[in-house]
């Protein structure tokens, strides 16, 4: 992962980086920008040729904007001015993500920060460089940016070596969660995810891992996991992960869809709906990769993380439309589709929270229908929760955190189409709003936790088709920053 270093003088200056920032409101006619104060004193001659280049070069100041100044034969060789917007943690984040980019082809670059540089800006600087810097481990193991070094100029490096400490394990879970999910099925199946999570776990004491087989499963009763990976010649697990420090006053269950690959079963997916569903297990990789984040950050909460995983196949062997599923607890479903799978497994591990460990708080993530995308668009999670402080505080997590998600209804009117005629629960009923009756059916396994739940429905931001300002295609690892800062407020 890429150095970043806080620092009062540079060890080599090859490229200086100073911040620019609007004069003008950034958009429209007349739109300009000058050069941020910054922490400490810059070479000579290299403040007066940002001043002059920042109108030269028409610059607007808008976060993410970059201009580049060659030095031949001076020192530093190259001048880049990053603007950085109205200087709030996301347009730093955005920046920093710009910048990058930007400077893939150096080794060292030196940023000078602003005096009165923030935390937050840090943070959020730091963040956007990790993560816009993120190459697939497998797939672009050649194609890997050549900058290993970012030098941040700060009056006082000693101030803000926490907050990029928290922005490193931020990115490093996210990079975990990102190399899970972008993972092919070829190599990736419910034990492979176990094996990744236990030696990422290895070096993070206080952590306790277990897993369950087939066995165990069908001996404590998780019905929906065992049809689901029914159909696979690789058996489900449910890893279990707990981070309990000592001093942790509340206790969190975590639960994240863990579907290593999704060919829909008998209701089989057509090839372009298939191609991709490696993805479907980024859940599960979002909330194991934030509870390790929280071991490593030493977060004083408790947290519980169930990932059922499993491989949704086609064969001899596979659960059918029309059969009936009886989940942890007792509680059965008819199953309509056997490509509405997620929900199956993830009532399971519902269920087994409610009744055996108690949380004081249940929350899910899962890539769990199409839906989302048609109401809310590639870039925005769907929340579910009757929890009005609950909801809010994940929301204030997740746009803190630059991970957008929408607070959406849990009509009571659709709850008479989860009505089976010979099971407790249609699984997936066919009357549209297909993400809130897939919320509504989720809500049936959480019992007396019902009012201390919350659901997020991210199978659209799961994944990036292109590069976009922090993200890189492929998997996004989206929920690891949310759940990250959430879990950090929770006292």
């Amino acid at each position: 992962m890429l150095a970043i270093h806080p620092v009062t003088e540079p060890d080599r200056l090859d490229v200086l980086v100073l911040p620019v920032r609007p004069t003008t409101p950034a958009t429209g006619e007349g739109a300009a920008a000058e050069p941020v104060p910054t922490a400490v004193t810059t070479p000579d001659g290299t403040a007066d040729e940002a001043a002059a280049l920042a109108p030269a070069a028409r610059l607007t100041g808008r976060a993410g904007e970059i201009r580049t100044q060659l030095r031949p034969g001076r020192t530093p060789g190259r001048l880049l001015l990053l603007g950085i917007g109205d200087g709030g943690e996301a347009a730093w984040r955005t920046a920093g993500a710009a910048l990058a980019r930007s400077a893939a082809d150096e080794t060292h670059i030196t940023i000078a920060l602003p005096a009165d540089v923030t935390p937050a800006a840090v943070r959020g600087l730091t963040e956007g460089l990790l993560l816009a810097s993120y190459r697939f481990r497998l797939t672009e193991a050649g194609d890997r940016p050549a900058l290993d070094c970012v030098d941040l100029l700060l009056t006082d490096p000693a101030e803000h070596e926490a907050t990029i400490a928290t922005a490193r394990t931020t990115a490093a879970m996210t990079h975990l969660a990102r190399d899970l999910t972008n993972a092919p099925s070829s190599v990736k199946n419910p034990q492979w995810f176990v094996d990744q999570v236990a030696a990422a776990a290895a070096d993070l004491p206080g952590l306790r891992l277990r897993v369950r087989g087939p066995a165990e499963l069908a001996a404590e009763g998780f019905g929906g996991i065992l049809a689901v990976g029914g159909g696979s010649a690789s058996d489900p697990r449910l890893l279990e992960v707990e981070w309990h420090p000592a001093d942790a006053r509340t206790h969190v269950v975590l639960v994240g869809k863990g579907i290593t690959f999704d060919t829909g079963g008998i209701s089989i997916k057509p090839v372009p709906a298939m191609k991709l569903m490696r993805k479907d297990m980024g859940g599960a990789a979002a909330v194991v990769a934030a509870t390790l984040g929280a071991a490593t950050l030493g977060l004083p909460v408790r947290v519980t993380t169930l990932a059922p995983l499993a491989e949704n196949m086609v064969s001899g062997s596979a659960f059918r439309p029309g059969d009936v599923i009886r989940h942890y607890g007792g509680t059965t479903s008819e199953t309509t589709n056997s490509d509405a799978e997620g929900r199956l497994v993830l009532a399971d591990a519902l269920a087994y929270a409610v009744r055996e460990l108690a949380p004081d708080l249940l929350l899910d993530l899962a890539t769990l229908t199409g839906a989302n995308a048609v109401a809310l668009g590639k870039r925005t999670a769907a929340l579910y929760s009757e929890n009005d402080r609950l909801a809010a505080d994940v929301l204030a997590a997740s746009e803190a955190a630059g991970e957008a998600a929408w607070r959406m209804p849990l009509h009571p009117d659709y709850v008479e189409y989860l009505s089976s005629d010979i099971a407790d629960l249609y699984s997936a009923p066919s009357q549209g709003a297909g993400s809130v009756l897939a919320a509504l059916y989720l809500r049936e396994f959480t019992g007396e936790l019902r009012d201390r739940w919350l659901h997020l429905d991210m199978s659209a931001p799961s994944w990036a088709d292109g590069d976009h300002a922090e993200l890189t295609r492929g998997a996004t690892g989206w929920g690891v920053r949310s759940l990250l800062r959430w879990l950090a407020s929770v006292d």
